[in-house]
């Protein structure tokens, strides 16, 4: 598969080649909800949490006798159907992450990367160097690119870049080592860098 590649002036100054093993293979919808499913998983913090009755505080006595009062017996204010008690059944800590295999984890990439590309959602952009760390100049290209909700990938480690992007509500930032499939899935623009193509194309690579 053949692209054009787009300056950051958004005029046509060449082509790039995808990988068709990376950006055209037959579309597993299984792996990809297994994908979009474990990403939103893995955002969930866990932290909620209930008291049982073992960690409410007072109840340390009984309330009344067993036997002679005529009332109901009862071993605890703190049981769960007094005012104040436990709770029972109730949402503790844990952890929600979901762990994909690596094979089937790059196989649900390959069927992303795919979908966008059948979708006509990519752009590769050339290799672009922020100077400044302005938000404009980000904004800029995304404006000459024609971006109204996008994501930018790129190979780049570079902080301004970062921040350039974050205040930017319909451009997102992604380093291609550690992609956000949530943002490529629900994106409709994905804007891929020169040297991003080009480790997309030797990751995902079928065999390697």
């Amino acid at each position: 598969m053949v692209l054009d590649k787009y300056s950051k002036d958004g005029k046509v100054i060449g082509q790039i080649e995808l990988n068709d093993t990376v950006f055209n293979v037959k579309i597993n919808d299984v792996l990809l909800y297994e994908l979009i499913k474990s990403a939103n998983a893995n955002l969930r913090q866990g932290t909620h949490c209930t008291k049982e009755r073992s960690y409410v505080a007072g109840g340390g006595s009984k309330p009344w006798r067993q036997k002679g009062t005529g009332r109901a017996r009862q071993g605890s204010i703190r049981a769960p159907q007094w005012r104040g008690g436990g709770v029972v059944f109730g949402p503790i800590p844990r952890d929600y992450r979901i762990e994909l295999p690596k094979k089937i984890k790059a196989e649900a990439y390959r069927s992303l990367l795919t979908l966008k590309a059948k979708q006509g959602s990519i752009k590769v952009l050339e290799d672009i160097n922020v100077e400044n760390g302005k938000t404009k100049e980000i904004a800029a290209i995304g404006k000459a690119l024609n971006i109204d909700k996008g994501v930018l990938l790129t190979d780049s480690e570079n902080g301004l870049l970062k921040r350039a992007i974050r205040n930017i509500p319909w451009f997102r930032y992604n380093n291609v080592k550690r992609i956000s499939s949530r943002d490529i899935f629900y994106t409709k623009s994905l804007v891929i860098t020169e040297s991003a193509v080009s480790f997309l194309n030797e990751k995902y690579a079928k065999g390697e």
